[in-house]
């Protein structure tokens, strides 16, 4: 029986496909992004409690967001406004300065997560396990490091800047790596991270503090199908080219963990969860090290919506589908704004 209740109007925030965006391959959107959103309205359309318009003119987003006031924002804008990361924060700060309510973390919790120095200075005063670190400005020299090392800019998005070249086994490929991305991006800060060489795994939360929060099913990255040649990572290929063998061959499955390193991990998830201000849903990358011992990686503020993302494949794993994903996100956003 159809219902005759109104459905609840939700304005989904995205990235604007007529703008440049330096993340992508060519600067700009490419057909994989214009598909992801096909399949995200297809999903979002099995939602039948929500009726949903999607805004994405960048050039008259902040005139729309003041004159129109939407009822309530999914901000799934993770390219940030105009298409520029280092603005990821500037429109969750707008709707907060117009009381307009949104889904996802606020401006401070996605823009302390986008240092990863910060993040993890953070996460080893938890008493989180974490890489041995070296953190590099532009134009300093590279310190005295051990190897294998992993070098990656410090604040980009999308693995942007990490390619099998950033896993360095001396100073001459170290120094080099140091010199082509102070190239590339030449006011990016970098850090040198202890190569880990084990696992990988990801860990999905969904929920709120006051609420209670959810733990997906722990995610592993399987690198079996690769050239063992390869270096074991997700780079920069793996998410923006199909032609990329980290694209065709890295699959995921679900990760078989002891349960006193569950619950540890789901431990760090919750603290860090809390103390970085995180709100509906978060991801945590984790990976081991060459004794076993799982270190946290990165977090992630403002993770992929997309129907073959990480959290979309947590999710599947727990017997559910990408609009399952949307919903949940809706609904614990939702839960912040009773009267919304």
């Amino acid at each position: 029986m159809m219902s005759d209740s109104p459905k609840f109007p939700v304005s989904v925030l995205l990235g604007d496909p007529r703008l440049p965006d330096r993340t992508k391959p060519g600067g700009r959107f490419t057909a994989d992004d214009e598909d992801q959103v096909k399949r995200l309205k297809r999903a979002l359309a099995e939602l039948d409690a929500y009726s949903f318009e999607y805004w994405n003119d960048h050039e008259h987003l902040l005139e729309a967001l003041e004159h129109k006031r939407p009822r309530f924002v999914l901000n799934f804008c993770d390219t940030g406004f105009r298409n520029d990361v280092a603005r990821e924060l500037h429109l969750p700060a707008y709707l907060e300065l117009l009381e307009i309510p949104y889904s996802g973390s606020g401006p401070v919790a996605i823009g302390l997560c986008c240092d990863k120095a910060w993040v993890r200075a953070v996460a080893e005063a938890h008493g989180v396990a974490v890489p041995r670190e070296v953190f590099i400005r532009p134009g300093q020299s590279l310190p005295a490091i051990e190897y294998p090392a992993f070098i990656k800019p410090n604040r980009t998005d999308g693995s942007l800047g990490i390619r099998p070249e950033s896993i360095v086994h001396d100073a001459e490929q170290a120094r080099a790596y140091v010199e082509r991305l102070g190239r590339e991006l030449p006011d990016a800060d970098l850090v040198v991270q202890q190569f880990l060489s084990g696992a990988e795994f990801s860990v999905g939360v969904i929920g709120n503090p006051a609420t209670g929060l959810t733990l997906l099913p722990v995610l592993e990255v399987d690198y079996s199908g690769l050239d063992p040649s390869l270096p074991r990572l997700l780079d920069y290929g793996s998410k923006t080219d199909p032609a990329s063998p980290y694209w065709t061959d890295v699959r995921f499955r679900k990760a078989q963990l002891e349960p006193a390193i569950r619950e540890r991990i789901s431990g760090w998830c919750h603290t860090l969860f809390e103390r970085l201000q995180l709100r509906d849903y978060a991801r945590f990358d984790f990976r081991a090290d060459g004794a076993g011992e799982i270190r946290l990686m990165e977090v992630n503020a403002n993770p992929a919506w997309c129907w073959d993302g990480k959290l979309a494949h947590m999710v599947e794993l727990a017997g559910g589908s990408h609009a399952d994903l949307l919903r949940r996100i809706i609904e614990a956003a939702r839960a912040r704004f009773p009267d919304a």
